[in-house]
């Protein structure tokens, strides 16, 4: 992303945004922003082809673990390099550690059938992900003490009642660790829908089962369990499932 962001094109594209800027020309500012996405999106590209024909090495690796590409987006270029540190380097603990975390990715990427949860709701019932089949749903892992998580709600709750009568859901995962905590936060934010948690904070069976490092996390799944999207939020939620029901 440093090399992209210092071509010439790229330089000239901050210089014309700021120029725009400050003439608030807003239309010349939206086609500055959709050309320079789209410049980034070719050096990324030649990136990901290059990083896929070098043999193993240290660079790639630590490349790769610093998220100069989207791992949803690049999926092919994370496991090719992952089958090439099995062959060329398969001695090596820092290849092992790469390889386990790919192997972690697969298992969420984009369409992927989620992995299944199964945990106590507020009445102590257990509830499986797997029964909301049929239905658009948002697994949506957040809790009471999640400054973002609570400023986020207000947008799904939304879109859950915009879109619940057209086939769309929301299962909520609390990382909260006091049952009295998580049901007043409920209560509070007006969280309409099916929510679980073995109430273990980190150390949550489906938090490890997602691999989840922060939250909010949130995984969009098609009625068949299918992975579609990840983390939208604000309006990207609302604009992907009206991108959704309009096709229905």
């Amino acid at each position: 992303m440093a090399e992209a962001e210092r071509s010439p094109v790229i330089v000239k594209l901050n210089e014309d945004f700021t120029a725009a800027v400050q003439a608030k020309d807003d239309a010349k500012i939206a086609q500055i922003q959709t050309t320079y996405q789209q410049e980034i999106a070719k050096t990324h590209e030649k990136l990901a082809e290059y990083l896929r024909s070098q043999p193993a090495s240290l660079g790639t690796i630590n490349l790769l673990q610093s998220n100069v590409l989207d791992k949803d987006q690049y999926m092919s270029t994370y496991v090719a390099v992952a089958e090439k540190l099995k062959k060329e380097w398969p001695q090596y603990t820092v290849a092992k550690d790469f390889v386990s975390m790919v192997d972690r990715m697969k298992v969420l990427s984009i369409g992927q059938v989620a992995p299944e949860i199964a945990l106590p709701d507020t009445t102590g019932k257990v509830v499986k992900l797997s029964s909301l089949k049929g239905k658009y749903v948002l697994v949506d892992f957040w809790a009471k003490w999640c400054g973002p998580c609570r400023q986020e709600n207000p947008n799904v709750v939304r879109a859950f009642h915009k879109f619940k009568d057209q086939g769309f859901t929301v299962f909520g995962v609390s990382l909260d660790r006091n049952k009295k905590d998580w049901v007043q936060a409920i209560k509070q934010d007006g969280l309409a829908w099916t929510h679980v948690s073995d109430l273990k904070y980190w150390q949550s069976e489906a938090a490890k089962t997602y691999n989840i490092t922060g939250i909010p996390f949130s995984l969009l799944l098609d009625p068949d369990g299918k992975i579609i999207a990840k983390n939208l939020r604000g309006a990207a939620l609302d604009n992907k499932l009206n991108e959704i029901f309009a096709k229905k």
